[in-house]
C-alpha cells in the first residue's frame, strides 16, 4: 500500500463522505483525491521526479494534509517537518535529506526565510494560504494543473522521512516505507476496536503520532477532525458535538484534561478508544482516567518502529469482571502480533521472562535504516533486531514492561535504580502532576537521586512528606535524596520531559 490507497481505499467506500473537518470546512473524500492528483501534477511540472523529497512545515491544517496524498501519488518522499523545532534544526533536516520542494504555511514565513539561506537543495518553495515576496501561494502554484488522475510509479518504498527527535543529539532522519505504514495500519486495525466509519480527532501534531493514525481511519472511509491546537475545553466539545470515536494525546496534555472543570461534565459516551503514548503515564494518573474518561487504549513504539510495537486495547485495561487491572498499569501492552520482541544483554543474549536489558524488536515494521547515515543504522539494527535503546522486561502473561532509557538509569551506592519507576512512585501522589528523576555525581553515593516534581494546579509539594510517599512504596534506595519543585518542567517538541535540561539546571544552580 502507498500512502495514497488510504485515501483512496476511503474514497472507493463513498467519495462524497467527509475526509477532513476543521473548523467548520469540510473536504470530502472525493474532494481531497482530485486535490491530490492536481497537487502531483503539480508536483511534476515543477520537476519533481519520483523518489524526491517533498516537505511540508505546518501547523494542523487539512490543506497540509492533503497534499500529503499529492507527494504520495506524484511517488515522491514527504518529509514532514515539526514546526516546534527551532530553525537551525528543521534546516538541518531539510537540507540533510536533499529536499527538492518545501510547502509551508505562512505562520512560518520567518523561519523558512532564515532556513533559506542554508538550503541550497530547494528547486522551489511553496505557501499554503498566501502568496509571499519569496514564495507563491498553492492555488496559484497550481494555477491551470487539472484534476484529471494521475499515478506515477514509484522508485522503491521509501514513503517518509521522519526525523528523530534529536534530544540525544543531531537529529536523524528515519527511513519508512510502505511496509512500514501499512503493518503499523494493518495493527492498529487488528489490535483497537473500529466501527464502521470512525471519527478520528486529531488534536497533537500530524507531524507525529496523529497524522499515522490518520491512515487507519481512512482505511474504514472515517472522518478525521483537525484542531489546530490543545484548547481542551473544545476538545470536549467536539468529542460530543462530532461523536467522535478515536482520539491521541500525550500524557502530559492528559493530566491537563484531568485537571480541566469541564471534564466530568462532558459527554463522552461516544468514544471507544482514547490512545495514549509518547512517553510513561503515571499508573495512577491513568486509573483516574480509566474511571472518568473511559476507554483508554496505550500504544507503544518509536520512529525507528512506529507506533505499534506493543499494544493495549481498552479491554486489557480491565479485568473480567468489569474492575481497573491495576497490575499491567505500569506496562506497555503486549507484543503486537506483527512483531518480535525480545530482551536482551549488554551482550546481546536473550535475558528470560522477567529479566531487565534492552528491548530489540524485529518485524515488518522496523524501518529501512537511517537516510544516508550507515553507521548509525548499523548500530541500530544487528543482525535484523531493532535496539530500541529502552530497557524493559516480559512478564509471565506476555506485557511488555518499559523500565527507562537506557541512558537514563542511575546508580546509586551499587545499586541500578530505574528512573520510571521512582517517577510512577512520585506521580501517584496527590500533589504531583509530573516530574523528572536524574543522577547527580555524589562523592558517597556515586551517583545521587534527584527529582524535580510539577505540582498540580494549586497544589504545594512537601519534601519530607513526598520522600516519605516514596520510600513506603519502593524503599530507601530508590527514594530521591533531594526534591525540587518547578513550576514547568522542560520539554521536547512532543511533549516529553528533556532529562538533559533538567540536568543542566540543577547543576548549574548548584555551582552558584
Amino acid at each position: 500500500m502507498r500512502l495514497t490507497d488510504y485515501l483512496d481505499k476511503g474514497a472507493d467506500l463513498g467519495p462524497d463522505a467527509p475526509c477532513l473537518r476543521m473548523d467548520g470546512r469540510v473536504l470530502s473524500y472525493g474532494q481531497v483525491q482530485r486535490f491530490s492528483h492536481r497537487v502531483a501534477r503539480g508536483l511534476g511540472r515543477a520537476g519533481i521526479a519520483p523518489g524526491d523529497k517533498v516537505a511540508i512545515l505546518s501547523g494542523n491544517d487539512p490543506t497540509a494534509f492533503a497534499c500529503v496524498f499529492g507527494i504520495s501519488r506524484a511517488a515522491a518522499v514527504w518529509c514532514p517537518i515539526n514546526p516546534r523545532n527551532e530553525a537551525r534544526e528543521n534546516a538541518e533536516l531539510l537540507d540533510g535529506t536533499d529536499c527538492s520542494l518545501l510547502i509551508f504555511h505562512s505562520d512560518y514565513a520567518r523561519m523558512v526565510e532564515r532556513m533559506l539561506p542554508e538550503l541550497g537543495k530547494l528547486r522551489a518553495v511553496i505557501c499554503l494560504d498566501r502568496a509571499l515576496g519569496f514564495a507563491p501561494a498553492l492555488e496559484d502554484w497550481l494555477a491551470g494543473v487539472p484534476e484529471a488522475p494521475v499515478d506515477i510509479a514509484p522508485v522503491d518504498d521509501l514513503v517518509m522521512l521522519p526525523g528523530t527527535g534529536g534530544t540525544t543529539g543531531k537529529p536523524k532522519s528515519v527511513m519508512l516505507t510502505g511496509r512500514n505504514i501499512e503493518a503499523m495500519t494493518a495493527l492498529t486495525l487488528m489490535g483497537y476496536p473500529f466501527p464502521k466509519r470512525p471519527v478520528y480527532l486529531a488534536v497533537a501534531p500530524l507531524t507525529h503520532a496523529a497524522g499515522v493514525l490518520c491512515f487507519p481511519v481512512m482505511a474504514k472511509g472515517g472522518e478525521i477532525e483537525i484542531m489546530k491546537g490543545p484548547d481542551l475545553g473544545r476538545f470536549l466539545e467536539l468529542i460530543a458535538e462530532r461523536r467522535v470515536t478515536h482520539t491521541f494525546l500525550p500524557p502530559t496534555v492528559i493530566y491537563m484534561l484531568l485537571d480541566h472543570p469541564g471534564l466530568d461534565g462532558a459527554d463522552l459516551s461516544s468514544l471507544r478508544c482514547f490512545w495514549y503514548g509518547a512517553a510513561p503515564i503515571s499508573s495512577a494518573r491513568l486509573a483516574e482516567a480509566l474511571e472518568r474518561i473511559g476507554p483508554m487504549a496505550q500504544l507503544f513504539g518509536q520512529t525507528e518502529a512506529p507506533m505499534m510495537i506493543s499494544m493495549m486495547p481498552p479491554a486489557d485495561h480491565r479485568r473480567p469482571d468489569g474492575s481497573i487491572r491495576t497490575e499491567k498499569l505500569g506496562s506497555a501492552g503486549r507484543v503486537a502480533p506483527l512483531v518480535r520482541a525480545t530482551i536482551r544483554d549488554a551482550d546481546g543474549a536473550v535475558l528470560p521472562v522477567g529479566e531487565r536489558g534492552e528491548i530489540c524488536v524485529r518485524g515488518p515494521l522496523v524501518m529501512a535504516g537511517y537516510y544516508r547515515n550507515p553507521e548509525a543504522t548499523a548500530a541500530a539494527i544487528r543482525d535484523g533486531w531493532l535496539r530500541t535503546g529502552d530497557v524493559g522486561f516480559l512478564d509471565g502473561d506476555g506485557f511488555l514492561h518499559i523500565v527507562d532509557r537506557a541512558k537514563d538509569m542511575v546508580i546509586t551506592g551499587g545499586f541500578n535504580v530505574y528512573s520510571i519507576e521512582v517517577e510512577q512512585a512520585l506521580q501517584s501522589h496527590p500533589a504531583v502532576q509530573d516530574c523528572a528523576v536524574i543522577g547527580l555525581p555524589d562523592p558517597k553515593w556515586g551517583e545521587r537521586l534527584v527529582c524535580v516534581v510539577q505540582p498540580r494546579p494549586g497544589r504545594a509539594v512537601e519534601a519530607e512528606a513526598l520522600k516519605a510517599h516514596v520510600k513506603a512504596l519502593i524503599g530507601a534506595v530508590k527514594t530521591p535524596k533531594e526534591v525540587h519543585a518547578w513550576a514547568e518542567l522542560p520539554r521536547s517538541k512532543v511533549g516529553k520531559v528533556v532529562k538533559p535540561e533538567v540536568r543542566a539546571r540543577l547543576l548549574a544552580e548548584a555551582a552558584e
